[in-house]
């Protein structure tokens, strides 16, 4: 249970009508709209790339500021190609170097690489252009698509005067070209030329210096049609070039040109425009925001909550906390229906401040919130107490999980594979194809030392001057750990996956040998950690990647040192850098550290490879000398920084070297990684997460999420509650304000980066559904992570009716049909469709790396003991097969599960343990047991675990029924904006083509199950003629929020 120093609310009876009370609210889905609070302002994330000219990065597709180099300088590495011999990089006196293209007959060009556009059908072209000839047509800005017939072009100088400025898309040939024409663009000086194709709404617009001067309707094509999904090979991608060989190259300079993968907006081009004149690149004006207005894609807050017409007060509670916390308010309260009736629970949106100023004193204090569509604002009475002198202890960690191999998971009872073994299996195969070697290619580089005849190197944000690399060889240990460990099934696989980990294992500790000590006997050398030297021939440090400029004087690193690129990354982010593409930019060394220091301690745990740990002691040793060197304050601002100062779960990883070592100057490095403005609100540690104020406010969801298991497990060493507060907290704040229907989190507009949390909680209407993606499938792994560790210390059912709801609803939902290739960001936007990438194991992203650790462990959760094992608990009705080995037990559960509404647990072997299955928040419709045969009379309550206990015998059947039913999960702050659930599945429209609104349908307000056909087997429905099915079986274009009308 949660320490009285949290506080408590007060709605009146018992104990244990208070906890039935917050389990029920816990399970209802219910209508709620976040209006009638002043926006509040709050500071942004900034520095670095993360809002170029105020658009999130997370929408630009590749950029080229051609600065001596074709290389994209977004974080993407879609690095083009030169062609020709003329092209030269010169001097100009506005944009300093840029790119000059000759023109004529194969003067020049950049070519894109075919791949870049793969999977967008909405995109945005930007750029300057300083032409110097119109006396040769047809001169290409870009020309997009595979040949004359399919192509996407823009031209700036066409046949005459009045129809020069063009941009076309054809799928048939040039007689049916569409777009917009308007007059030549002029010649002798720069211009900024933007070209917008939206393919939800079929529009294509041109822009000259930041002003719309061409704009078509009803261009029903998309960049989908042009190009060759298949083979990119095909796909040409030109930049001055035309797809017509007898057309003229560009005769030009070109600067700064960018992709975006969303519609600009007149706004938004003219901003690229007039930042680029008014001096450096801008990043979000003035690094404030505020709440936003709903998005072009507006929804009206009809009356969809039911019976909202019957529903005559909400009525005010009293809660209580102790001075200096901010109290827990219930997002779910009971209603006064007409007559008398019982209805259902009503969402109330409370204030959420920024700090804790109404709770520094004793006291009582009144605050009001609201509710969706009616005038009612309940308040609420907060008796502030005196803390107690004795400060209060935080719960035990009670449970502990299964080693991976004693939880097999099998077959549906009809034989089929379960979507469990289907994407285990994908990635299982995909591994068993991988070259360790290419995993070490960078460190190998990084030390100077020659590859292995043929390997290749990774792409993706592990090719050469990416300053991420190494991050996937991380995960991939911590994969090849896991499927490892769980191959108890195939011993053969077994041998497969310890060979590949012992050849990674072998070579990093081989070089992690060789840092901070002589390359040769009598050498030069430096063993500090403190005292790294720039590289030879240098002034300062920089993290230049390139073959020529990477540094590998090992010997001058300090002892331990192990990384895929130099120190550099490191110092520089002490000594200020912000993240971005630049040399004197970083991105997130300690981030990368995290991957590679977690995979080891895998391979150790998991995988049984001492050299592992032997490694990770020396690397986390030379991070402590680092760190305890920094000043607070320096600190502080470090792990601010957007991006740079991402540390994952640095505080995790040093947290577990303390417990398998003993030694303590990791568990003081661990704390030297406190994030003390979002963990305890400033220096003082006055608020923040510690005392239940909310700090996620357009924070970057994936950068803070870890640092939150990592306080967990800083508790669960020291014991120091204030951190268990901060995770639980987190949780609690995360969950209720800032959640989408599929467990996934982030995808603000407002903040304009799909990877932040919006900018206010309960908005997400407002300020989320980015057009550029909405929930990052690493966040929603990492919340899966978070949420099971606070289980094994809080044993309350909601941590895992949502690790369910995520896990069938974003993780299972985010793998490819018939390969491993997997999402970024789930899209959740009307008419969308995923984007898997990574198919082949080569091009990682950072959710492609967290892919390969979620599908090696699918079946972690399924089943935890405690730790004296008298209880069992039955977390997930999964087909699988439990060896308890510390009862010689073994649990089979059978279950056609979700494709039916029951599962049987068998057990093998007997004696006397508490069986605790937990009973969904969803099953509203009750939850049904018997044993052997035999009905059982329990007391059932959804949202809590049912307790069975007594002596079990050898062939003993436990048959658990919970029906399905059908309900609605609203967006806080547009209630008739929901998804639809049948029990814990999400179930997605199959749209036929994209959408510029929200998929309209009307429900019966009764029973919303009365409006839907089909079949429960197979999970498939029907609405009103429209087809629907498990998010998870989804791979064309869908609509998971629908605009529903009840009536």
């Amino acid at each position: 249970m949660r320490p009285d120093a949290l506080g408590h609310l007060n709605l009146g009876g018992s104990d244990m009508q208070r906890h039935s009370m917050a389990c029920i609210a816990a399970a209802m889905f219910i209508f709620g709209f976040g209006f009638g609070f002043p926006p509040t302002v709050v500071l942004a994330q900034t520095g670095g790339d993360q809002f170029l000219d105020g658009i999130g990065e997370t929408a630009l597709i590749a950029r080229y500021t051609f600065k001596g180099n074709v290389e994209d300088t977004s974080r993407n590495a879609l690095h083009a190609t030169l062609h020709g011999t003329k092209p030269a990089y010169i001097q100009d006196p506005q944009f300093g170097q840029v790119l000059s293209l000759p023109g004529g007959t194969n003067g020049g060009y950049v070519q894109l690489p075919g791949k870049t556009l793969l999977g967008e059908d909405t995109i945005s072209v930007t750029g300057w252009v300083f032409l110097r000839d119109t006396s040769q047509p047809w001169q290409r800005f870009f020309d997009f698509g595979q040949d004359t017939a399919r192509n996407f072009f823009c031209t700036p100088i066409g046949p005459d005067t009045s129809e020069g400025y063009r941009a076309r898309i054809t799928a048939t040939g040039w007689t049916q070209e569409k777009g917009p024409v308007s007059e030549r663009i002029a010649t002798g000086h720069w211009v900024h030329l933007a070209v917008v194709l939206d393919a939800a709404h079929k529009t294509l617009s041109t822009y000259a210096d930041g002003v719309r001067v061409g704009h078509a309707t009803n261009v029903d094509l998309s960049l989908e049609q042009i190009l060759n999904q298949e083979n990119d090979a095909i796909n040409r991608l030109y930049l001055g070039k035309s797809a017509y060989d007898t057309d003229p190259d560009l005769n030009a300079m070109i600067y700064d040109v960018r992709l975006y993968r969303i519609a600009l907006t007149d706004q938004q081009v003219a901003t690229i425009r007039n930042n680029a004149l008014s001096g450096p690149e801008k990043g979000e004006t003035g690094g404030m925001f505020t709440s936003s207005s709903t998005s072009a894609q507006s929804a009206t807050n009809s009356a969809a909550l039911s019976r909202v017409s019957d529903l005559i007060d909400v009525p005010d509670i009293v809660a209580e906390t102790i001075v200096g916390t901010l109290p827990h308010l219930p997002c779910h309260i009971p209603g006064l229906y007409r007559d008398g009736v019982k209805g259902p629970l009503v969402r109330v949106i409370w204030p959420s401040p920024v700090d804790n100023n109404q709770v520094r004193h004793v006291g009582v204090y009144t605050v009001s919130g609201v509710v969706a569509g009616t005038k009612f604002q309940p308040k609420a009475c907060v008796t502030v107490k005196a803390a107690s002198e004795r400060i209060p202890e935080g719960p035990q960690r009670d449970l502990e999980p299964f080693p991976l191999g004693h939880v097999l998971l099998e077959r549906y009872e009809n034989g089929r594979d379960t979507p469990f073994i289907q994407n285990r299996d994908k990635f299982i195969q995909g591994l068993i194809k991988t070259d360790p070697n290419s995993f070490l290619y960078n460190f190998r580089e990084t030390f100077g030392l020659p590859q292995p005849k043929g390997v290749q190197r990774l792409g993706g944000w592990d090719s050469q001057t990416t300053r991420l690399r190494g991050h996937a060889s991380g995960h991939y240990l911590s994969a090849i750990a896991q499927a490892y460990a769980g191959a108890a099934y195939d011993k053969n696989l077994q041998d497969i996956f310890l060979q590949k980990m012992n050849v990674m294992i072998d070579t990093l500790y081989d070089l992690s040998q060789k840092s901070g000590r002589p390359a040769r006997e009598g050498g030069e050398y430096n063993a500090d950690p403190t005292k790294v030297p720039p590289g030879p021939g240098k002034q300062g440090y920089d993290s230049n990647l390139s073959t020529q400029g990477i540094r590998t004087d090992y010997w001058n690193w300090g002892v331990g040192f192990i990384s895929a690129y130099p120190p550099d990354q490191f110092i520089m982010l002490e000594q200020g850098a912000t993240y971005g593409g630049r040399d004197t930019q970083v991105w997130a060394p300690y981030y990368t550290l995290h991957k590679i220091l977690a995979g080891l301690l895998d391979c150790y745990e998991i995988g049984g490879n001492e050299k592992a740990l032997r490694i990770a002691e020396g690397m986390g040793l030379w991070v402590h000398a680092r760190l305890q060197a920094v000043p607070t304050e320096t600190r502080i601002n470090m792990w601010n920084r957007y991006i740079a100062g991402e540390y994952g779960g640095m505080n995790e990883v040093m947290v577990r070297l303390n417990r398998l070592t003993g030694d303590r100057r990791f568990l003081d490095c661990a704390e030297l990684f406190d994030n003390i403005s979002f963990f305890f609100g400033d220096a003082e540690r006055t608020h923040g997460l510690a005392k239940n104020v909310d700090t996620l406010r357009g924070k970057h969801a994936n950068q803070h999420i870890p640092q939150i298991t990592g306080a967990l497990e800083t508790y669960r060493v020291t014991r120091d509650v204030q951190y268990y507060h901060i995770a639980c907290n987190f949780w609690e704040i995360c969950n209720h304000g800032y959640t989408y229907s599929i467990g996934g989190v982030a995808g603000a507009k407002n903040p304009n980066n799909a990877e932040c949390f919006t900018a206010q909680p309960n908005s997400l209407f407002a300020n989320g559904f980015s057009p550029g993606g909405q929930n990052e499938t690493c966040a929603t792994y990492n919340l899966l992570k978070l949420t099971r560790q606070l289980f094994l210390f809080d044993q309350n059912a909601r941590y895992m009716d949502y690790y369910e709801q995520a896990l069938y609803n974003h993780i299972l939902a985010s793998v490819a049909e018939n390969n491993p290739g997997n999402t970024y960001h789930v899209p959740l936007n009307p008419g969308a469709r995923k984007q898997f990438g990574n198919a082949q194991m080569t091009d990682f992203t950072c959710c492609n790396g967290t892919a390969l650790e979620s599908n090696t462990k699918l079946q972690d959760s399924i089943y935890f003991r405690s730790k004296d094992d008298k209880a069992l608990y039955v977390n997930l009705y999964i087909p699988s097969t439990l060896i308890w080995r510390q009862r010689n037990v073994i649990v089979r559960q059978r279950t056609d599960f979700p494709y039916a509404d029951n599962t049987t647990l068998v057990i093998r072997g007997g004696g006397q343990f508490d069986l605790k299955v937990r009973v969904p928040r969803w099953a509203e419709r009750g939850f049904f047991v018997r044993i052997n045969g035999k009905d059982q009379t329990v007391q059932a309550v959804p949202g809590t675990y049912l307790t069975l206990s007594r002596t079990w015998n050898d062939g003993d059947a436990i048959e658990l029924r919970m029906p399905f039913g059908f309900h609605l999960n609203p967006v806080m702050d547009q209630p008739n904006i929901a998804s639809l659930f049948y029990g814990p599945i999400l179930l997605a429209v199959q749209e036929p083509d994209r959408r510029s609104d929200w998929r309209p349908v009307t429900l019966d307000a009764a029973d919303v199950g009365k409006s839907i056909q089909g079949d429960p087997a197979t999970l498939q429905f029907r609405i009103d003629g429209v087809e629907l099915k498990p998010f998870y079986e989804t791979y064309g274009r869908h609509s998971v929020y629908l605009n529903v009308t009840l009536q």
